[in-house]
């Protein structure tokens, strides 16, 4: 109960975007974009379009455009990651879509320690007019939720 009205809360915060630091890199945007990350050999296209992959982790943020801040609505959003054992597969896969506020929300399980990588979630969005970003997620240690900002440049 308390997840979910925090998530709610969330959601409608996210209405009112904050313009984030001007990085040296972009001058020209009011919003830093998301740092871009390696893509890894295991991206495959056709996810299904789901929110839930498992449970103890939530995953959330807001899209937005680097140029003004402004939420963008109907983003794709893929999302690849191994399972609690530490191997990809088609089950911890997932194609959702950010909300009319910019909003999304992903829930899995906490992505486990495996091989020599440290635990991450692959994330690859993606919008008309605006360039495909490649990028991951690496929950804090311990952590049963995280906040994760996909800030887009446009074309």
């Amino acid at each position: 109960m308390i997840r979910s009205l925090f998530t709610l809360l969330f959601l409608l915060s996210s209405l009112c975007a904050t313009p984030g630091a001007i990085g040296a890199e972009s001058p020209d945007y009011a919003c830093e974009p998301t740092q871009e990350d390696e893509m890894g050999p295991l991206y495959a296209q056709g996810a299904p379009e789901r929110n839930q992959v498992g449970s103890g982790y939530l995953l959330m943020g807001t899209v937005k455009s680097a140029t003004d801040c402004l939420p963008i609505a109907g983003a794709i959003i893929e999302i690849w990651m191994v399972g609690p054992q530490g191997h990809y597969g088609d089950d911890w896969r997932a194609t959702l879509f950010s909300a009319g506020n910019g909003g999304y929300y992903f829930l899995s399980h906490v992505p486990p320690n495996y091989g020599t990588g440290r635990p991450h979630i692959h994330i690859k969005v993606s919008r008309d007019g605006y360039k495909t970003l490649i990028t991951q997620h690496y929950p804090a240690e311990n952590a049963g939720e995280g906040m994760f900002n996909l800030v887009l440049v446009p074309n």
